[in-house]
């Protein structure tokens, strides 16, 4: 996690009294890894896929045309379907992949076997041979004996939603802690779909002699993949330590700000809904921000200071999807804190999105899933609706009508964006503290502040302070609390 302050500005450029190399434009950090992102680009028609599928690693998921495979499930509508869909070809194109074909079947539920069925896995082999496709992605969490039944009847890869967004997350991942995050959940999706094929995976002879073992071949009768397993646990007990050793530092850093006079703001909200545009441009940064699904994973942090000054902490987190793996919930535990103990949360939604309202119990899931198992009391939430130059005005429609004290913002034009500060502001004034102080006036700093940052009440300036009743920040009077004095003996 980086901490930043806002970058300075107001002083005008005089560009025909610098040289021109001083004139050139200089990257932010973001647009210097989209470019790191984009310098690596695949080659279409160059595939060395195998064709056997038993040769299938799922250790190197390779994504390449892809066609995609739903089940439309009672209680869902004609609409919610097909948004889950076009996110899941979303989410194929933010890994890479080529959208060839998409496939959805009304079913009760998943068939167990294969998913979709014996009758419509035959006609989704027929498919992937039309479209010449390689890769089968099926929009569920599928099974292991799912998984391999589904192989066996398409005969090419493949894999579902869960590591499909897995892939993503290890592709997008920069920070220490964040590959360390990934590798984790990745290694507790792996684990019980671990297989083998042919002879590498067979099992030794133990005591037995003869044709299957002989001499080299006796001992514990340990197969090759519960040699991998026990590799696999081995490593997802160390991973697990070192993202321990990594949340206590978080910790350190969080209980620093906590005794800071500045109030916590976590930015919170479904994937692509703009999280890093509205950080960009509440606080000037130049945060990674690209038209992907999880563009960006690691959270950022950034620091401002009101009108008013107030300073304010900002926290951009890692953004919500529906059905997010709960090996994700688990592995980015210390990332999702920042929910917990935020002082305000700003969620923001996507307003371009067909189905606005689902995002918004998504996301809000998460948050009461991460909020109960903290035992910590869920922060105040303001909802921001965004991308309102490109989405639809019924929807807006709807969506002021669902949620009148919503915030309607856009982050690329800056509409509303007053407006947001101004909310801001009135939901951060509802936690400020009643205090009565005595400064001594060796603290002349204190004073200052509490003019700048409160509303001063009375004052009086007596023999060895000033006497101050006035409303502050909870953080400046958590700085005030060893002045407090009972307001009779300031008289």
């Amino acid at each position: 996690m980086t901490e930043d302050t806002n970058p300075q500005s107001g002083t005008p450029d005089r560009t025909d009294e610098l040289p021109a190399e001083r004139t050139q434009h200089i990257p932010t950090t973001g647009e210097l890894q989209l470019d790191e992102r984009s310098s690596l680009q695949r080659v279409g028609g160059l595939s060395t896929e195998l064709t056997d599928v038993t040769e299938v690693e799922y250790r190197q998921l390779r994504l390449e045309r892809v066609v995609l495979v739903g089940v439309w499930t009672q209680g869902s509508t004609t609409a919610q379907a097909d948004s889950s869909m076009a996110e899941l070809a979303a989410l194929a194109e933010t890994a890479g992949s080529e959208v060839l074909e998409g496939l959805i079947q009304r079913r009760d539920k998943p068939d167990p076997a294969t998913y979709i069925g014996s009758g419509k896995a035959h006609e989704l082999r027929e498919i992937v041979l039309a479209t010449g496709a390689d890769t089968v992605i099926c929009d569920g969490e599928l099974t292991p004996a799912q998984l391999t039944a589904l192989e066996k009847v398409v005969k090419v890869k493949v894999i579902d939603r869960t590591a499909l967004i897995l892939d993503i997350f290890a592709q997008h991942a920069t920070s220490r802690e964040g590959k360390a995050q990934v590798a984790l959940a990745q290694m507790e999706y792996m684990l019980p779909r671990l297989r083998g094929w042919g002879e590498s995976m067979s099992r030794q002879a133990g005591g037995r002699a003869g044709s299957n073992g002989g001499v080299g071949l006796r001992g514990p009768g340990e197969t090759k993949i519960e040699t991998d397993r026990r590799r696999i646990r081995e490593r997802t007990a160390k991973l697990r330590r070192e993202i321990r050793e990594m949340k206590t530092s978080r910790n350190t850093k969080r209980s620093k700000r906590k005794q800071a006079v500045a109030q916590s703001v976590t930015i919170v909200g479904y994937t692509n809904a703009g999280k890093s545009s509205l950080i960009n441009r509440m606080t000037g940064s130049g945060v990674l921000v690209h038209n992907a699904l999880f563009a960006t994973l690691d959270p950022t942090t950034r620091r401002m200071t009101l009108e008013d000054g107030r300073e304010l902490v900002i926290t951009d987190t890692v953004g919500f999807v529906r059905h997010l793996p709960t090996q994700l919930v688990e592995a980015f535990r210390s990332t999702l804190e920042e929910v917990a103990d935020a002082d305000l949360l700003l969620h923001i939604v996507d307003g371009s999105d067909p189905i606005p309202t689902d995002q918004i119990s998504a996301v809000r899931t998460v948050i009461e899933q991460v909020v109960s198992e903290e035992k910590a009391t869920a922060p105040p939430e303001i909802l921001v609706i965004n991308k309102i130059d490109v989405a639809d005005p019924l929807v807006l429609a709807q969506l002021r009508g669902l949620f009148p004290q919503a915030v309607f913002i856009s982050t690329v034009t800056g509409e509303g964006i007053d407006e947001l500060f101004v909310a801001i502001r009135e939901a951060i004034a509802r936690h400020d503290v009643h205090v009565s102080v005595r400064v001594p006036y060796s603290r002349g700093d204190l004073v200052s502040r509490i003019h700048a940052e409160g509303d001063v009440l009375s004052e009086q300036h007596g023999a060895d302070g000033t006497a101050i009743t006035a409303t502050v920040p909870s953080g400046l009077a958590r700085q005030l609390a060893s002045l407090a004095v009972p307001e009779t003996a300031e008289q």
